[in-house]
């Protein structure tokens, strides 16, 4: 079994981490930019990536994809989906069918 060598590495507001993927996002500038309130608080980093790489920032936007849409995004996994289900059910919303 190999093992990947994290690499240590800076971003662009001073920040240092180590990462052995290519993936250019800084943990701690994620932890920065997450919610503290609303859906988009309760999903994980990549998820809410996804989401808003994708236009959606409210649940009245997310309520213009169906899950089999939402799947489709990057970064967006089936795990997301009981959550976004849950806050479209307590906003009177639902994905689109």
């Amino acid at each position: 079994m190999t093992t990947s060598e994290k690499k240590l590495r800076t971003c662009k507001n001073g920040h240092t981490y180590y990462k052995s993927s290519d993936c250019p996002t800084c943990p701690s500038c994620e932890q920065e930019r997450k919610p503290d309130h609303g859906f988009l608080s309760v999903l994980s980093a990549p998820a809410r990536r996804a989401l808003e790489n994708n236009g959606v920032t409210t649940l009245q936007q997310l309520s213009n994809y169906s899950e089999k849409e939402i799947l489709q995004f990057h970064g967006m996994g089936p795990g997301s989906l009981p959550k976004l289900r849950k806050a479209l059910e307590e906003d009177g919303l639902s994905f689109r069918s």
